[in-house]
């Protein structure tokens, strides 16, 4: 019975990703897709016409022969149509070559000892310095005529761009923890480029090897155009030119085949190339997050107090199809911290992200009403407004600060590219902050990058930019998750004081209700997807007054923490 109602889910979400691609990839594919079926098709229906002598030689255009015949009188239509089974096979064969070697190399020069590996990118830099053409010349120099070695040579000329690309995207794989784990554990090198490396730069790969196609295209014409690449009787559309070439001045339109065939198959490499890149790049993919008002059920009336209302709120994701939040409503008064907590995965994190309008890709949230502080989230908010009514505090600062830029550099950006803050007043007003929120040396620390403070230090400067704003809420994503707990008990200070001093509003998300019990007004408790009950008297929340069976397990694995709530709030006023 599930099946009629997950087909048109998957009929949807298939629909959504066709939205989603370049035309040009289309374009690319069908071009791509003709050129093919010519390769396949030409050599047994025109082999004859393109090999056969006849008495007609040199003719220029005619309805027999619409691009002429050559010195021997065969046709130069069937023999540009023969040829383009040739001529994409030997691309095939470079471009595979370089791939395979190039991407080889990449890996196995990062994976090498650091000497190694040093050498190693040395001779990238010195291999991608000089033209691929010109490379490829001179390895078919020394490898001698033929359409064989014209291969390789193309190969070894185009394996340069992919060593170096490797190299670029292998340099970040490398230091991730999977990567690093695996090397500790005594996996072989082999194995873990296989399993970890190469399938996590699949697509810019894909992208590439669909440029170096285009390219290799190009090169093995005019290896064959100079004499290095196929040898008579084999031709392919480089040899076919550099026949016409002697006779453009007497008949030129022997150039006119080979030469419309070899831009149309550059134009398709290029066309899915770019597609690919266009699809891969979240800036252009229309498959993103979408924000759609529901006009299927009612916006509740809001009370004056109230700073932020969402009602009937839904996030499903595109491609299973599958909702993440289902009918979550929610209210935010003016001066308050409302907790939200439950397991990873009970849709915590996607509700803020709605809040916040930073919905990732691929899913679409749907309500009635997502409203702050007058302001119609689900439509569109200028980025001062939005920068001026939320802040966002994230679970790890490491990963939310840019490593190469120092914390005054970044940290600035939105109060002088935003707010419209002169550079001295957004500095002055950080430095400011970085002491309310105790970091030492706060002038010192704006001219530090982020690698060289702790995490508990990231995490004071990214409050204090949030601060900055003096937003009206804040969104604290776990914000205390990755650090120890002395830490968490001086960023929930900073975090009440923040709501005290400043009236901020905070939506403050985690799954400690030990931490929420210390910190916040009152409490949502989520599972699945949706809230499962609503704890207004946060003081006096014991298994015993709650009524939901999953908060009373949330309470039963929560450690007893023998701290007063009026001392946390209190700890750093």
């Amino acid at each position: 019975m599930a099946e009629p109602v997950a087909l048109p889910r998957r009929r949807a979400a298939a629909a959504r990703g066709r939205r989603g691609r370049s035309p040009l990839l289309y374009l690319g594919y069908g071009m791509l897709g003709v050129l093919v079926v010519v390769a396949v098709v030409a050599p047994l229906v025109l082999h004859d016409a393109a090999t056969g002598l006849s008495g007609d030689a040199n003719s220029g255009s005619t309805g027999a022969h619409p691009l002429g015949t050559d010195g021997l009188g065969r046709d130069m239509l069937a023999r540009t149509l023969v040829a383009t089974r040739q001529t994409l096979i030997a691309a095939t064969l470079s471009t595979a070559l370089a791939a395979v070697l190039g991407i080889g190399l990449g890996v196995a020069t990062w994976l090498a000892p650091r000497r190694v590996r040093e050498v190693g990118l040395r001779l990238i830099e010195f291999w991608v310095s000089y033209p691929t053409l010109l490379v490829a010349i001179i390895v078919a120099a020394v490898l001698g005529q033929g359409l064989g070695p014209a291969v390789v040579a193309i190969g070894i000329a185009n394996a340069g761009g992919f060593a170096r690309l490797t190299a670029n995207l292998v340099a970040g794989l490398a230091a991730r923890e999977y990567v690093v784990t695996a090397r500790l554990m005594g996996v072989p090198p082999g194995r873990i480029a296989v399993r970890h490396l190469i399938p996590n730069m699949a697509e810019p790969q894909l992208i590439l090897v669909a440029q170096a196609f285009a390219g290799a295209l190009v090169e093995l014409s005019g290896l064959s155009f100079i004499g290095l690449g196929a040898q008579s009787p084999a031709f392919d559309w480089g040899a076919l030119l550099n026949e016409g070439a002697s006779k453009i001045y007497t008949n030129p339109v022997l150039i006119v085949g080979p030469s419309v065939a070899l831009v149309f198959a550059s134009l398709a490499a290029l066309f899915v190339g770019d597609g690919l890149a266009a699809a891969a790049n979240p800036r252009t993919n229309t498959s993103r997050s979408r924000l759609v008002r529901r006009a299927d059920a009612a916006a509740e009336p809001l009370e004056a107090d109230v700073l932020l209302a969402v009602d009937h709120l839904t996030v499903r994701h595109d491609a299973s199809g599958r909702d993440l939040v289902s009918d979550v409503s929610l209210r935010i008064r003016r001066g308050e911290i409302l907790g939200i907590v439950g397991e990873s995965g009970s849709g915590k994190s996607v509700t803020a992200s709605v809040v916040s309008k930073l919905l990732a890709e691929g899913l679409t949230a749907t309500a009635a009403r997502v409203e702050l502080s007058g302001a119609d989230l689900l439509g569109r908010v200028p980025g001062p407004e939005l920068a001026r009514r939320v802040a966002m505090v994230y679970q790890d600062p490491g990963t939310a600060l840019n490593p190469a830029l120092t914390l005054g550099n970044q940290l600035t950006d939105v109060l002088t590219s935003t707010l419209g803050s002169s550079r001295r007043d957004a500095r002055e007003n950080l430095v400011g902050h970085f002491r309310d929120v105790l970091l030492t040396d706060p002038e010192g620390r704006m001219r530090q990058y982020p690698h060289q403070l702790s995490g508990g230090m990231k995490q004071r400067a990214m409050i204090a930019s949030a601060m900055s704003t003096r937003a009206e809420l804040l969104v604290a994503d776990e914000p205390t998750t990755a650090l120890d707990v002395t830490v968490q008990r001086e960023v929930l200070g900073l975090i009440k004081r923040m709501n005290t001093t400043a009236g901020t509003s905070v939506l403050f998300i985690s799954h400690d209700l030990g931490v929420v019990r210390a910190l916040c007004d009152r409490v949502l408790v989520m599972k699945d997807g949706r809230i499962v009950e609503t704890i207004d008297d946060v003081a006096h929340m014991t298994t015993e007054a709650v009524r939901h069976p999953y908060t009373r397990q949330l309470l039963a694995a929560t450690p007893v923490v023998h701290t007063s709530r009026p001392e946390v709030e209190g700890a750093d006023r």
